[in-house]
């Protein structure tokens, strides 16, 4: 019974570190402060999604989004989405002012930044700048 016991929990380990890594390469995460400030710090491309549950303009955005962080080229880039109504702090540091907007990062600077755009084509364009 005890090495049923052993085998399940290393089941568990490997099962719970396979979805960490995958979740990843997703390339989207829920905003971290600290995990953004590293990121920037390490000089890695960043964007970071402000978005709202009840925004019409972030849900159409969102499969545009999910559809470019598969693509190949992006997958270095780490999306950050930020919760409009709750990231006050990150809103004033960036100078964010309204929801459905991008910022985007490259070598620990801003390069890009969107609001409202809802044609991919716009969008991979700005992502691409994070590159």
């Amino acid at each position: 019974m005890r090495h049923n016991t052993r085998s399940i929990r290393s089941f568990i380990t490997a099962v719970g570190l396979g979805l960490a890594a995958l979740a990843s390469l997703a390339g989207e995460l829920p905003f971290d402060k600290a995990r953004f400030d590293a990121e920037l710090a390490q000089g890695k491309p960043v964007i970071v999604d402000f978005a709202a549950d009840w925004c019409p303009t972030c849900r159409a955005q969102k499969p545009i989004v999910d559809g470019l962080l598969k693509e190949d080229r992006l997958k270095p880039v780490t999306l950050f989405v930020a919760n409009y109504d709750t990231e006050v702090a990150l809103k004033k540091q960036l100078g964010v002012t309204q929801q459905s907007t991008f910022v985007v990062f490259k070598a620990g600077k801003e390069v890009g930044r969107s609001t409202g755009q809802t044609q991919k084509q716009a969008i991979a364009a700005l992502f691409d700048k994070a590159l």
